[in-house]
């Protein structure tokens, strides 16, 4: 198979991922918008508690500890920290137009994230108490979405400076796995409901591709951003 029809093929795959992360969101968001979520998202949370004592989470007490240590990866300072040392990085490398690229998507996704909140406007699970302080409505996770998109975005970005396929399955791999201890992090603090972080889980993923895609035309636009991008780190 040529390069050209691999490239057309990974864009109707991208297209099709992102079609089906939007269909599944607004088929989610109707869910639980109409309650019929709630009885399953109650049970969750109320199975990973203590029965006698609903504010002991079940397992080891270490595991509580690491549950608020692994939430923070998904948290505003932390998000922000990591972006800023990679800008940092794009910066001082002179990809300039990459920089942009991650300004946008991670920016970008914030916001979407602020606005999805603010019109769903669903309430904190109060079922059980939380582990961990909360300020935002619960539908869908923030930590969940922008942990989603921020650590697919760079990992989609390092994936870019090595051609061989075990690499760039890794770095995917990886940036999958700590979106996703984060989101069961928020289930297992009880600040969310799992029908909140498979949200935005979906709605990360979404953004992310939505970012990957304009990356894609952009370069293909851009001479001088494709050049920067195949460029070696000096």
């Amino acid at each position: 198979m040529s390069r050209q029809n691999v490239a057309v093929t990974r864009l109707y795959g991208l297209l099709l991922l992102l079609g089906v992360c939007c269909l599944g969101f607004i088929a989610l968001s109707d869910e639980v918008t109409e309650g019929e979520t709630q009885d399953f998202d109650e049970r969750v949370l109320r199975a990973l508690r203590s029965p006698d004592d609903p504010s002991t989470p079940r397992g080891p007490r270490w595991l509580r500890v690491a549950a608020q240590d692994v939430t923070a990866l998904g948290g505003a300072p932390v998000l922000v920290l990591m972006t800023v040392c990679v800008c940092g990085f794009l910066l001082l490398a002179r990809r300039y137009r990459t920089l942009m690229l991650v300004l946008a998507a991670t920016v970008g996704g914030t916001l979407l994230n602020g606005l999805l909140k603010r019109f769903f406007a669903r309430p904190r699970p109060s079922v059980v108490p939380h582990l961990t302080e909360v300020m935002t409505t619960s539908f869908p996770s923030g930590h969940a979405m922008l942990s989603a998109t921020v650590y697919l975005t760079l990992g989609a970005l390092l994936a870019q400076l090595t051609e061989r396929r075990r690499l760039k399955a890794y770095l995917l791999a990886v940036s999958l796995l700590l979106s996703c201890l984060v989101g069961l992090s928020r289930v297992y603090l009880g600040v969310h409901y799992p029908t909140d972080v498979l949200g935005g889980w979906v709605a990360g993923l979404a953004w992310a591709l939505v970012t990957a895609l304009v990356a894609r035309a952009l370069r293909r636009r851009s001479p001088a951003l494709q050049e920067e991008t195949r460029r070696p780190v000096e």
